[in-house]
């Protein structure tokens, strides 16, 4: 496969000029312009943020994202799929009340919402995957397949099972109905290290299965009942809870590249990582921890294993905030992600999409003022 075009802009602006000015120049340097969105359905896929989260993007990203798009004659439509955890996203209502309360709605982003899954996270399409390796078709929200054209609009961050959240993970666990985000997550399942347990109950609070229980205070997993969605992991602030098989996250990772291939294949798409409020966790946590980098820009390209490539390379070449996880961990190395996620192993998830031809793990990187 031959080097993509990766497009980034800092997140310097001049007197005058805006960070939402350098999107819409981005985009276009970029070539977004090249695709036919004459009266054409567009699915912009993000994440709208668990309330109580402050990292996720600003409503304002997506505006001129759908406002560009609409100017090249497209229908422009803001989308996510419900979550497989307990929370305020796991059905079509209550998600939709999360993105007004987050400021998603209409009058701030310029486009309609639509929850891909439908209601209950059941309306899927079965799409293929055709050079998958592990998953030969994928369950995607009806919405989201329905669209003729798929941009994504990704927040850049740490995550606690895949190492990274970039445009591969928005796109495939992203646009995964929730029978789909259960195929990419049931490979693995956490155990609780007892000795570190403190009884707290909030594992508990958000496991959507009851498969979580308390014996003298401490908790155990009922693997039978455990999906592997990983809530738990993230929750528990006492690292008491990890993976109970070194594969699993490597096995998650391979599925979402597919799942991810399963979206784009066959129509056209594009990609748009914005790099600010870089946090360790995914934007699934009802809070945010700080920022690991600086702001370091945003990032466009055709190719989505390019650019999360290439903002992971930016991200590792950043020098970490000290007031944050990073400060706090005694490992020391040039990787950022795996210094905050040990057990992750971002490269599984490039690597991967590079053999399913999701992507080129090659680039050149070009600056746009």
């Amino acid at each position: 496969m031959s080097a993509a075009e990766v497009y980034f802009t800092s997140m310097r602006c001049r007197l005058g000029d805006s960070l939402l000015s350098k999107l819409d120049r981005l985009m276009t340097a970029a070539g977004l312009e090249k695709i036919d969105f004459n009266q054409k359905f567009c699915a912009i896929k993000i994440h709208f943020g668990e309330p109580g989260n402050l990292a996720f993007l600003r409503p304002n990203f997506a505006k001129t994202v759908a406002d560009r798009i609409k100017s090249l004659g497209g229908r422009p439509f803001l989308t996510d799929c419900g979550t497989l955890y307990v929370g305020r996203r796991t059905h079509a209502l209550a998600h939709l009340e999360a993105a007004y309360e987050n400021g998603f709605f209409p009058l701030a982003t310029g486009c309609q919402i639509l929850i891909a899954d439908g209601l209950k996270g059941t309306d899927e399409v079965e799409a293929p995957v055709p050079t998958g390796i592990i998953v030969k078709s994928a369950k995607i929200g009806r919405a989201i397949m329905d669209a003729d054209i798929v941009v994504s609009l990704n927040h850049f961050k740490g995550h606690e099972l895949t190492g990274f959240g970039g445009a591969i993970k928005n796109l495939g666990m992203g646009s995964g109905s929730r029978a789909g985000k259960m195929v990419m997550h049931n490979d693995g399942k956490p155990s609780v290290t007892q000795k570190r347990c403190v009884g707290c109950g909030t594992c508990a609070k958000f496991c959507a299965q009851a498969a979580i229980s308390f014996n003298k205070k401490k908790a155990s997993i009922d693997q039978a009942k455990c999906v592997g969605c990983g809530r738990c992991l993230g929750t528990c602030n006492y690292h008491a809870i990890e993976n109970s098989w070194d594969t699993a996250n490597s096995s998650l990772n391979y599925k979402m590249a597919e799942y991810a291939l399963a979206v784009v294949y066959g129509r056209p798409n594009f990609h748009i990582n914005v790099i600010n409020q870089v946090s360790p966790y995914c934007d699934c946590h009802q809070e945010n921890d700080a920022a690991v980098v600086p702001d370091l820009g945003i990032y466009a390209s055709f190719d989505p294993v390019a650019l999360d490539l290439a903002s992971i390379l930016a991200v590792n070449a950043a020098v970490g905030v000290k007031e944050s996880i990073l400060g706090e961990r005694s490992a020391t190395g040039p990787d950022h992600f795996t210094n905050i996620h040990p057990a992750t192993n971002w490269r599984d998830q490039i690597d991967h999409a590079v053999k399913i031809k999701l992507g080129s793990d090659q680039y050149n990187l070009i600056e746009v003022q």
